[in-house]
Protein backbone atom coordinates (compact mmCIF):
# COMPACT_ATOMS: atom_id res chain seq x y z
CA UNK A 1 0.00 0.00 0.00
CA UNK A 2 1.77 3.63 -0.72
CA UNK A 3 1.78 6.27 1.28
CA UNK A 4 -0.20 8.36 -0.95
CA UNK A 5 -3.25 6.07 -0.19
CA UNK A 6 -3.18 7.09 3.41
CA UNK A 7 -6.02 9.54 4.52
CA UNK A 8 -6.25 12.03 7.10
CA UNK A 9 -9.08 11.06 9.92
CA UNK A 10 -10.75 13.95 10.28
CA UNK A 11 -12.17 15.18 13.50
CA UNK A 12 -12.64 18.17 15.92
CA UNK A 13 -9.72 18.73 18.00
CA UNK A 14 -10.09 20.57 21.50
CA UNK A 15 -6.20 22.04 21.01
CA UNK A 16 -7.04 23.53 17.34
CA UNK A 17 -10.26 24.22 15.48
CA UNK A 18 -8.18 24.03 12.04
CA UNK A 19 -5.76 21.69 10.72
CA UNK A 20 -2.53 22.64 12.37
CA UNK A 21 -0.47 20.42 11.45
CA UNK A 22 1.43 17.79 9.02
CA UNK A 23 3.25 14.96 8.50
CA UNK A 24 5.28 15.02 5.19
CA UNK A 25 6.91 11.75 4.01
CA UNK A 26 10.52 11.66 1.71
CA UNK A 27 8.23 10.46 -1.11
CA UNK A 28 6.03 13.78 -0.64
CA UNK A 29 3.23 12.26 0.38
CA UNK A 30 1.59 14.96 2.66
CA UNK A 31 -0.99 13.97 5.68
CA UNK A 32 -2.81 17.14 7.67
CA UNK A 33 -4.67 16.81 11.36
CA UNK A 34 -3.96 18.73 14.50
CA UNK A 35 -0.47 19.77 16.28
CA UNK A 36 0.06 18.25 19.99
CA UNK A 37 2.82 19.12 21.99
CA UNK A 38 4.91 22.57 21.20
CA UNK A 39 5.02 24.18 17.52
CA UNK A 40 7.70 23.07 15.71
CA UNK A 41 9.30 20.08 13.29
CA UNK A 42 10.14 16.92 13.72
CA UNK A 43 12.35 15.22 11.68
CA UNK A 44 13.18 11.24 11.99
CA UNK A 45 12.12 7.41 10.86
CA UNK A 46 8.37 6.29 11.35
CA UNK A 47 7.85 3.42 13.23
CA UNK A 48 5.22 1.87 15.11
CA UNK A 49 4.89 0.50 18.55
CA UNK A 50 1.64 -1.84 19.17
CA UNK A 51 1.41 -0.83 22.89
CA UNK A 52 -1.31 -0.35 24.93
CA UNK A 53 -0.03 1.57 27.50
CA UNK A 54 2.93 2.84 28.39
CA UNK A 55 3.64 5.92 26.37
CA UNK A 56 5.49 8.19 28.85
CA UNK A 57 8.10 5.13 29.15
CA UNK A 58 8.16 4.69 25.33
CA UNK A 59 8.71 8.00 24.37
CA UNK A 60 11.38 9.06 27.11
CA UNK A 61 13.58 5.43 26.09
CA UNK A 62 16.65 6.45 24.71
CA UNK A 63 16.23 3.59 22.33
CA UNK A 64 13.88 5.96 20.24
CA UNK A 65 16.28 8.66 19.39
CA UNK A 66 15.90 9.40 15.33
CA UNK A 67 12.58 8.66 15.64
CA UNK A 68 9.15 9.47 15.27
CA UNK A 69 6.52 7.19 17.18
CA UNK A 70 3.36 6.48 15.29
CA UNK A 71 0.96 4.47 18.15
CA UNK A 72 -1.22 1.60 17.03
CA UNK A 73 -3.25 2.21 20.22
CA UNK A 74 -6.01 4.86 19.41
CA UNK A 75 -6.49 6.77 23.25
CA UNK A 76 -2.80 7.85 23.82
CA UNK A 77 -3.20 10.16 26.84
CA UNK A 78 -5.91 8.62 28.62
CA UNK A 79 -4.18 8.00 31.79
CA UNK A 80 -2.09 11.47 32.01
CA UNK A 81 1.61 12.06 32.98
CA UNK A 82 3.87 11.77 36.33
CA UNK A 83 7.15 11.96 37.52
CA UNK A 84 7.85 8.21 37.99
CA UNK A 85 7.35 6.75 34.64
CA UNK A 86 9.80 7.80 32.66
CA UNK A 87 12.88 6.29 31.15
CA UNK A 88 14.78 9.31 31.50
CA UNK A 89 15.00 12.99 31.99
CA UNK A 90 13.39 13.82 28.98
CA UNK A 91 12.04 12.63 25.73
CA UNK A 92 14.13 11.27 23.26
CA UNK A 93 11.70 10.28 20.28
CA UNK A 94 11.57 12.82 18.38
CA UNK A 95 7.99 12.96 17.45
CA UNK A 96 4.71 10.98 17.65
CA UNK A 97 1.80 10.38 15.77
CA UNK A 98 -1.97 9.25 17.45
CA UNK A 99 -4.84 9.11 16.06
CA UNK A 100 -7.94 10.42 18.65
CA UNK A 101 -7.46 13.77 20.30
CA UNK A 102 -6.29 13.10 24.03
CA UNK A 103 -8.84 13.07 26.40
CA UNK A 104 -8.64 14.42 29.68
CA UNK A 105 -6.43 11.65 32.18
CA UNK A 106 -8.28 9.41 34.02
CA UNK A 107 -5.66 8.21 36.32
CA UNK A 108 -5.40 8.36 39.91
CA UNK A 109 -1.55 8.51 39.58
CA UNK A 110 -1.95 11.59 36.81
CA UNK A 111 -0.21 14.70 37.72
CA UNK A 112 -0.32 16.78 34.32
CA UNK A 113 -1.93 15.99 30.48
CA UNK A 114 0.02 14.42 28.18
CA UNK A 115 -0.11 17.60 25.64
CA UNK A 116 1.08 19.84 28.88
CA UNK A 117 4.14 17.10 29.24
CA UNK A 118 4.47 17.38 25.37
CA UNK A 119 5.03 21.00 25.59
CA UNK A 120 7.07 21.04 28.84
CA UNK A 121 9.60 19.18 26.74
CA UNK A 122 9.47 20.45 23.48
CA UNK A 123 8.05 17.57 21.71
CA UNK A 124 6.10 18.00 18.62
CA UNK A 125 3.15 15.41 17.58
CA UNK A 126 -0.05 15.12 15.15
CA UNK A 127 -3.36 13.99 16.49
CA UNK A 128 -6.07 12.71 13.70
CA UNK A 129 -4.37 10.40 11.14
CA UNK A 130 -5.36 7.23 10.24
CA UNK A 131 -2.07 5.38 12.70
CA UNK A 132 -3.76 1.48 11.87
CA UNK A 133 -3.38 2.41 7.78
CA UNK A 134 -0.08 4.13 8.21
CA UNK A 135 1.34 0.50 10.34
CA UNK A 136 -0.14 -1.81 7.55
CA UNK A 137 2.95 0.83 5.53
CA UNK A 138 5.29 0.25 7.55
CA UNK A 139 4.50 -2.92 7.66
CA UNK A 140 4.46 -3.60 4.24
CA UNK A 141 7.16 -1.22 2.74
CA UNK A 142 9.50 -0.69 5.79
CA UNK A 143 10.05 2.20 7.84
CA UNK A 144 10.16 5.80 5.82
CA UNK A 145 11.93 8.98 7.03
CA UNK A 146 8.87 12.02 7.35
CA UNK A 147 8.71 15.62 9.74
CA UNK A 148 6.24 16.66 11.58
CA UNK A 149 5.32 20.15 11.30
CA UNK A 150 2.91 21.49 13.46
CA UNK A 151 2.56 25.49 12.84
CA UNK A 152 -0.40 27.08 14.55
CA UNK A 153 -1.53 28.71 11.79
CA UNK A 154 -1.69 26.14 9.71
CA UNK A 155 0.52 27.34 6.75
CA UNK A 156 3.63 25.53 5.83
CA UNK A 157 5.85 25.44 3.46
CA UNK A 158 5.64 21.60 2.24
CA UNK A 159 8.63 21.46 -0.58
CA UNK A 160 10.76 22.76 2.03
CA UNK A 161 9.21 20.00 4.64
CA UNK A 162 9.32 17.10 1.29
CA UNK A 163 13.18 18.49 1.02
CA UNK A 164 13.89 18.22 4.23
CA UNK A 165 12.61 14.61 4.75
CA UNK A 166 13.85 13.32 1.84
CA UNK A 167 17.33 14.60 2.55
CA UNK A 168 17.84 12.91 5.93
CA UNK A 169 20.44 10.03 5.90
CA UNK A 170 18.38 7.56 7.89
CA UNK A 171 19.43 5.42 10.96
CA UNK A 172 21.46 2.87 9.09
CA UNK A 173 25.32 4.45 9.88
CA UNK A 174 24.06 6.01 12.31
CA UNK A 175 25.57 6.17 15.83
CA UNK A 176 23.03 8.07 18.07
CA UNK A 177 24.74 6.45 21.62
CA UNK A 178 27.62 9.55 22.30
CA UNK A 179 24.47 11.36 21.90
CA UNK A 180 22.14 9.63 24.74
CA UNK A 181 25.15 8.61 26.76
CA UNK A 182 25.74 10.14 30.22
CA UNK A 183 28.92 12.56 30.39
CA UNK A 184 30.23 11.05 33.13
CA UNK A 185 30.20 8.17 35.46
CA UNK A 186 27.85 8.12 38.40
CA UNK A 187 26.62 5.78 40.72
CA UNK A 188 22.95 4.62 40.92
CA UNK A 189 21.38 2.67 43.67
CA UNK A 190 17.72 3.35 43.05
CA UNK A 191 15.92 -0.15 43.01
CA UNK A 192 12.37 -1.19 41.77
CA UNK A 193 8.89 0.28 42.13
CA UNK A 194 6.41 -1.06 44.83
CA UNK A 195 2.70 0.44 44.83
CA UNK A 196 2.55 1.20 48.79
CA UNK A 197 6.27 2.74 48.88
CA UNK A 198 7.48 3.85 45.24
CA UNK A 199 10.80 3.09 44.59
CA UNK A 200 13.08 1.37 46.69
CA UNK A 201 17.31 2.38 47.46
CA UNK A 202 19.86 -1.00 47.38
CA UNK A 203 21.92 -0.47 50.03
CA UNK A 204 23.24 -3.68 51.33
CA UNK A 205 24.71 -4.69 47.18
CA UNK A 206 26.50 -8.06 47.41
CA UNK A 207 27.81 -7.78 43.95
CA UNK A 208 29.73 -4.44 41.85
CA UNK A 209 28.37 -3.98 38.22
CA UNK A 210 29.44 -1.12 35.57
CA UNK A 211 26.73 -0.44 33.27
CA UNK A 212 28.13 0.82 29.54
CA UNK A 213 25.50 3.48 29.42
CA UNK A 214 24.55 3.44 25.35
CA UNK A 215 21.03 4.78 26.25
CA UNK A 216 20.19 2.96 29.21
CA UNK A 217 16.72 2.93 30.58
CA UNK A 218 15.95 4.04 34.18
CA UNK A 219 14.23 0.69 34.80
CA UNK A 220 16.85 -1.70 33.82
CA UNK A 221 19.44 0.08 36.06
CA UNK A 222 16.63 -0.44 39.04
CA UNK A 223 16.44 -3.87 38.28
CA UNK A 224 20.21 -4.08 38.12
CA UNK A 225 20.25 -3.05 42.11
CA UNK A 226 17.00 -4.93 42.93
CA UNK A 227 19.10 -8.02 42.06
CA UNK A 228 21.61 -7.18 44.14
CA UNK A 229 24.10 -4.72 42.75
CA UNK A 230 25.93 -2.02 43.41
CA UNK A 231 25.61 -0.20 40.11
CA UNK A 232 28.36 1.93 38.65
CA UNK A 233 26.61 3.72 35.59
CA UNK A 234 29.99 5.01 32.95
CA UNK A 235 30.00 6.54 29.43
CA UNK A 236 29.58 4.84 26.12
CA UNK A 237 33.39 5.52 25.00
CA UNK A 238 34.71 4.28 28.53
CA UNK A 239 37.54 2.06 27.78
CA UNK A 240 37.77 -1.41 28.92
CA UNK A 241 41.27 -0.23 31.29
CA UNK A 242 39.29 2.46 33.09
CA UNK A 243 35.95 -0.17 33.22
CA UNK A 244 38.50 -3.06 34.82
CA UNK A 245 40.05 -0.11 37.05
CA UNK A 246 36.34 0.24 38.52
CA UNK A 247 37.01 -3.31 39.69
CA UNK A 248 33.52 -4.74 38.74
CA UNK A 249 32.32 -8.41 39.56
CA UNK A 250 30.30 -7.96 35.86
CA UNK A 251 29.50 -5.43 33.40
CA UNK A 252 26.42 -4.97 31.88
CA UNK A 253 26.23 -3.36 28.31
CA UNK A 254 22.48 -1.64 27.99
CA UNK A 255 19.93 -0.70 25.73
CA UNK A 256 20.61 2.29 23.18
CA UNK A 257 20.09 3.78 19.97
CA UNK A 258 21.38 3.68 16.13
CA UNK A 259 23.21 1.48 13.83
CA UNK A 260 25.23 -0.94 15.87
CA UNK A 261 27.81 -1.16 13.41
CA UNK A 262 28.70 2.63 13.91
CA UNK A 263 28.46 2.32 18.13
CA UNK A 264 30.69 -0.81 17.36
CA UNK A 265 34.31 0.69 16.07
CA UNK A 266 34.73 1.96 19.80
CA UNK A 267 32.35 -0.05 21.68
CA UNK A 268 33.61 -3.39 19.78
CA UNK A 269 37.10 -3.13 20.97
CA UNK A 270 36.12 -2.35 25.07
CA UNK A 271 33.75 -5.55 24.95
CA UNK A 272 36.59 -7.79 23.62
CA UNK A 273 38.75 -6.67 25.51
CA UNK A 274 36.38 -7.33 28.85
CA UNK A 275 35.99 -10.98 27.02
CA UNK A 276 39.78 -11.62 27.50
CA UNK A 277 39.21 -11.11 30.98
CA UNK A 278 36.31 -13.57 31.55
CA UNK A 279 34.30 -11.09 33.62
CA UNK A 280 30.36 -12.16 33.64
CA UNK A 281 29.01 -9.97 31.02
CA UNK A 282 25.16 -9.57 30.10
CA UNK A 283 23.59 -7.20 27.08
CA UNK A 284 20.14 -5.67 26.48
CA UNK A 285 19.04 -4.57 23.11
CA UNK A 286 21.80 -2.50 21.50
CA UNK A 287 24.03 -4.75 24.46
CA UNK A 288 23.06 -7.56 22.70
CA UNK A 289 24.28 -6.44 19.20
CA UNK A 290 27.62 -4.61 20.90
CA UNK A 291 28.51 -8.12 22.03
CA UNK A 292 27.43 -10.18 19.27
CA UNK A 293 29.91 -8.12 17.05
CA UNK A 294 32.49 -8.49 19.34
CA UNK A 295 32.50 -12.12 19.10
CA UNK A 296 32.33 -12.10 15.54
CA UNK A 297 29.27 -11.82 14.53
CA UNK A 298 27.21 -9.38 12.59
CA UNK A 299 24.07 -7.19 12.48
CA UNK A 300 21.86 -5.89 9.73
CA UNK A 301 18.83 -3.34 9.69
CA UNK A 302 15.53 -4.96 9.29
CA UNK A 303 12.43 -4.54 7.67
CA UNK A 304 10.59 -2.67 9.91
CA UNK A 305 11.49 -4.12 13.50
CA UNK A 306 10.25 -4.48 16.43
CA UNK A 307 8.14 -2.27 18.95
CA UNK A 308 5.51 -3.17 21.32
CA UNK A 309 4.83 -5.08 24.67
CA UNK A 310 3.28 -8.11 22.83
CA UNK A 311 6.25 -10.24 21.07
CA UNK A 312 6.53 -14.11 21.86
CA UNK A 313 9.82 -15.24 22.32
CA UNK A 314 10.51 -18.81 22.61
CA UNK A 315 13.47 -20.21 25.09
CA UNK A 316 15.47 -22.34 23.13
CA UNK A 317 17.01 -23.73 26.34
CA UNK A 318 13.94 -24.71 28.71
CA UNK A 319 10.95 -24.31 25.80
CA UNK A 320 9.67 -21.57 27.48
CA UNK A 321 7.69 -18.80 25.66
CA UNK A 322 7.57 -15.70 26.96
CA UNK A 323 5.66 -12.16 25.80
CA UNK A 324 8.52 -9.45 25.79
CA UNK A 325 8.58 -5.74 25.41
CA UNK A 326 11.21 -4.69 22.38
CA UNK A 327 12.25 -1.66 20.57
CA UNK A 328 15.13 -1.93 18.20
CA UNK A 329 15.23 -1.90 14.43
CA UNK A 330 18.39 -3.96 14.18
CA UNK A 331 19.22 -7.27 14.60
CA UNK A 332 22.23 -10.01 14.87
CA UNK A 333 22.21 -11.92 11.78
CA UNK A 334 22.20 -15.90 13.54
CA UNK A 335 24.16 -17.23 10.65
CA UNK A 336 27.06 -15.13 11.12
CA UNK A 337 28.03 -16.35 14.72
CA UNK A 338 30.68 -18.74 15.43
CA UNK A 339 30.34 -21.82 16.21
CA UNK A 340 31.79 -20.79 20.28
CA UNK A 341 28.41 -18.94 20.56
CA UNK A 342 25.02 -20.35 20.95
CA UNK A 343 21.81 -18.99 20.49
CA UNK A 344 19.31 -19.37 23.30
CA UNK A 345 16.44 -17.33 22.53
CA UNK A 346 14.55 -17.13 18.74
CA UNK A 347 10.72 -14.77 17.78
CA UNK A 348 8.15 -16.57 16.98
CA UNK A 349 7.07 -13.70 15.19
CA UNK A 350 9.75 -14.19 12.65
CA UNK A 351 12.54 -16.45 13.83
CA UNK A 352 14.67 -13.58 14.21
CA UNK A 353 17.41 -13.73 16.93
CA UNK A 354 16.35 -12.82 20.23
CA UNK A 355 19.41 -14.16 22.60
CA UNK A 356 23.05 -15.47 22.54
CA UNK A 357 24.95 -16.84 25.17
CA UNK A 358 29.31 -18.29 24.98
CA UNK A 359 29.37 -21.67 25.67
CA UNK A 360 32.55 -20.98 27.33
CA UNK A 361 32.94 -17.94 29.14
CA UNK A 362 29.96 -16.32 31.75
CA UNK A 363 28.67 -14.10 28.63
CA UNK A 364 24.70 -14.09 27.80
CA UNK A 365 22.66 -11.13 26.22
CA UNK A 366 19.13 -10.81 24.95
CA UNK A 367 17.58 -8.86 22.22
CA UNK A 368 14.44 -7.65 24.25
CA UNK A 369 13.66 -5.73 27.31
CA UNK A 370 13.48 -8.23 30.09
CA UNK A 371 12.93 -4.59 32.44
CA UNK A 372 9.43 -4.93 31.00
CA UNK A 373 8.81 -0.82 30.93
CA UNK A 374 6.35 -1.09 29.75
CA UNK A 375 5.30 -4.79 29.11
CA UNK A 376 4.79 -8.23 30.82
CA UNK A 377 7.42 -9.01 33.29
CA UNK A 378 7.81 -12.72 31.76
CA UNK A 379 11.89 -12.15 31.38
CA UNK A 380 12.71 -10.38 35.02
CA UNK A 381 14.61 -13.83 35.50
CA UNK A 382 17.13 -12.84 33.60
CA UNK A 383 18.57 -9.69 36.09
CA UNK A 384 18.78 -12.53 38.66
CA UNK A 385 20.43 -15.37 35.57
CA UNK A 386 22.94 -12.84 35.14
CA UNK A 387 23.84 -12.40 39.36
CA UNK A 388 24.09 -15.93 39.57
CA UNK A 389 26.55 -16.19 36.90
CA UNK A 390 28.75 -13.40 38.87
CA UNK A 391 28.24 -15.77 41.74
CA UNK A 392 29.76 -18.92 40.11
CA UNK A 393 32.58 -16.93 38.87
CA UNK A 394 33.54 -16.20 42.13
CA UNK A 395 33.81 -19.25 43.56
Amino acid sequence: MPISSLKTKKSPSPYNNEMSAVVVFADGTTLYGYGIGTAGNALGEVCFNTSMTGYQEILTDPSYAGQIINFTFPHIGNVGTNAEDIEAQKPHARGLIIREDMTGPSNWRATAHLDEWLKQHEMVGICGLDTRALTRHIRDSGAPNAVICHAKDGKFDLDALKEQAANWSGLEGLDLAKDVTCDKPYEWTEASWDLKDGYGTQDTPKYHVVAVDFGAKYNILRYLTSAGCRVTVVPATTSADDILALKPDGVFLSNGPGDPAATGEYAVPTIQALLDKNIPLFGICLGHQMLALALGGKTEKMHLGHRGANHPVKDLQTGTVEITSQNHGFQVIPDSLPKDVEITHTSLFDDSNEGIKHKTKPVFSVQYHPEASPGPQDSHYLFDRFVEMIEENHA
